[in-house]
């Protein structure tokens, strides 16, 4: 491990524990090794001096031959054949799409409305739990389905510090044009635990952060083991958070049940079964114990794991309460929002309020910055309710979606330009192509509406312009216009969606926009991907390379080893205003 930034902290185990309110216990601490007196060195992991955009430089995997061997998903550490190697790249350019505006003639930008960024499906893992299924992506061979990649990537090491990368590059870019705001898409904890929805506030916080649990092992020796401080969101930047499915559910898949409640805390690694077409059929029966990373090795391996007649007795680690999960058997959403009133950055609740506890309702709405007229609403799509649900996908009960309806006829009636915040979207397209297929995502029932019917009412409120997502882990604009067969039928009810990529996997993007009046007065939404500046040798640019290997590893083909290409998706957006709307917003904004 290459040596940490300088300002490398050095406190007595007395001192580290008041300073990060962990729960270690002092002998495990004194066993980490550090100082010659027992202390603990808390380090930190500064990112690259230089900050880009993709539209400035793009990073790129190095394309692979269609020939070239295939790894396993456990073939760490992805360097072989080239797997994990990636490469700067000449930035990709925006592209100006204004089919939902057919009577733009490309008029300039005159004003900036509005400024924010996006983080999304960040995946914070207590890596050495033994409530997860790793297992089953840990022994994956190549062309394995994403969804064993879900189970397992060599990406959980160090999740808190990718985070901590990507709120560091946007400090450095608040610093060239403030952001009013910014939204985290859902999927804040990857398996709802305590400590890991604790790590993901800590660090915008800019607290210490001790990235592992139960035993702590590696924690004085091991650089994704070893306590950091993180540096935290710049205090002038107020963000907001939207829930995901990840954050209530068991790996984000399945309700919790006794089964799993008791895992999260308990010290015996969880005993599942391998694939079953019932949505909880795995979960609820046996055969395979999944595993815990190894913290004490380098590569993170994958211990005390496999078939249940190779462990005899069953497999134990440390048992650790901070591992207990957020969800009751009551609700998956009020231990999870009730986090959000214990941090140090702004807003308190990030848009959660004392109402949102007492009714246990994840949806809220916000105006981000004062004298503009734009309001966002932020939703909760995600499914509920226990059984066999598809809780990977979307739902709107009737009380979400008449709040839904009620919030957009608000902002329709007061004249405000509307985005609407969700962790799933509505019919997306498939991929970053133009031409792609679109994809449903609403289960009818037990949603009240499918993405069809939804659709139809949000094409009923012109002031829509922006729907924003996670979820799907990739970077996708979907054009949602009124009237798909003629785009000169009612293009003001036409409005933009656009969806922001993992924080977890390939390609590891967060997102900027940058909302502008045109001197038509049309509307621009510039939105641009952006790469967080890692440091060489830092667990965050290690990730990057597991997360370029991984991506060659799941759901590969011999064709798909050869993208080189960065995943990004830079774009220009024009909105079509109602005449009204136009003459409203054309004294709003700052010159550019």
């Amino acid at each position: 491990m290459s040596p940490p930034g300088k300002n490398l902290i050095m406190v007595s185990r007395r001192e580290f524990l008041k300073y990060t309110a962990a729960t270690v216990p002092a002998t495990q601490l004194a066993a980490c090794g550090g100082g010659g007196d027992g202390s603990l060195e808390v380090v930190d992991w500064p990112i690259a001096s230089a900050v880009y955009t993709t539209a400035e430089q793009q990073i790129c995997p190095v394309g692979l031959a269609a020939n070239t061997p295939p790894l396993n998903a456990n073939d760490l550490p992805y360097s072989l054949y080239g797997y994990n190697a990636w490469r700067p790249q000449p930035g990709l350019k925006h592209e100006t799409l204004n089919a939902l505006a057919p009577g733009y003639a490309g008029a300039p930008n005159v004003a900036r409305l509005l400024t924010f960024f996006s983080i999304s499906d960040i995946h914070i893992a207590d890596k050495e739990s033994p409530a997860q299924p790793l297992y089953f992506g840990w022994t994956a061979p190549w062309g394995a389905p994403s969804n064993d990649g879900s189970a397992y990537s060599p990406v959980i090491l160090s999740t808190p510090h990718v985070l901590d990368a990507a709120i560091q590059t946007i400090n450095a870019l608040h610093k060239r044009t403030p952001f009013d705001f910014g939204m985290s898409l859902g999927d804040a904890a990857n398996n709802t635990q305590y400590n890991e929805l604790r790590w993901f506030i800590d660090v915008i916080d800019g607290k210490v952060i001790t990235p592992s649990s139960g035993d702590h092992l590696g924690a004085g020796t091991v650089d994704y083991q070893r306590p950091f401080k993180a540096v935290g969101l710049n205090k002038d930047i107020p963000w907001f958070q939207v829930i995901g499915n990840h954050d209530q559910f068991w790996s984000g898949s399945y309700c919790e049940t006794t089964k799993t409640m008791a895992a999260h805390v308990g010290s015996t690694v969880l005993n599942m079964a391998a694939g079953n077409n019932s949505p909880t059929g795995g979960i609820n029966g046996t055969g395979f114990y999944t595993g815990v990373v190894d913290g004490s090795t380098s590569l993170g391996l994958v211990i005390k794991s496999g078939p249940q007649d190779q462990w005899i007795p069953a497999p134990q680690v440390a048992a650790d309460p901070d591992r207990r999960s957020l969800t009751t058997s009551l609700s998956s959403t009020a231990n999870w929002m009730r986090e959000f009133f214990n941090t140090t950055t702004m807003p308190v609740g990030h848009g959660f309020t004392r109402s949102n506890l007492d009714r246990d309702f994840a949806c809220y709405s916000f105006q981000p910055k004062s004298g503009i007229p734009i309001k966002v609403i932020v939703l909760d799509d995600t499914m509920k309710g226990t059984g066999d649900q598809q809780y990977a996908r979307a739902c709107l009960d009737k009380l979400r979606l008449e709040w839904l309806v009620a919030e957009l006829e608000e902002g329709q009636r007061n004249d405000e330009l509307m985005i609407v915040a969700a962790h799933i979207p509505v019919r997306p397209q498939q991929t970053l192509a133009p031409d792609s297929n679109t994809f449903d995502l609403f289960v009818a029932p037990p949603s009240v509406v499918t993405d069809e019917k939804l659709l139809t009412i949000l094409h009923g409120f012109p002031n829509l312009m922006l729907w924003m997502s996670g979820h799907r882990h990739i970077n996708v604009i979907s054009p949602q216009p009124f009237n798909a067969n003629d785009l000169s039928d009612q293009p003001e009810g036409s409005f933009w969606e656009v969806e922001t990529a993992s924080l977890r996997d390939f390609p590891q993007h967060l997102r900027t926009f940058d909302i502008r009046r045109n001197s038509d007065n049309t509307i621009s939404i510039v939105v641009t991907n952006v790469d967080p500046a890692v440091s060489p040798r830092s667990p965050a640019a290690r990730s990057r390379d597991y997360a370029v290997g991984a991506s060659r590893i799941f759901n590969a083909t011999s064709a798909s080893i050869g993208d080189a290409t960065s995943q990004a998706c830079n774009a220009v957006l024009v909105k079509q205003l109602t005449t009204r709307m136009q003459k409203v917003i054309s004294a709003f904004g700052s010159p550019l």
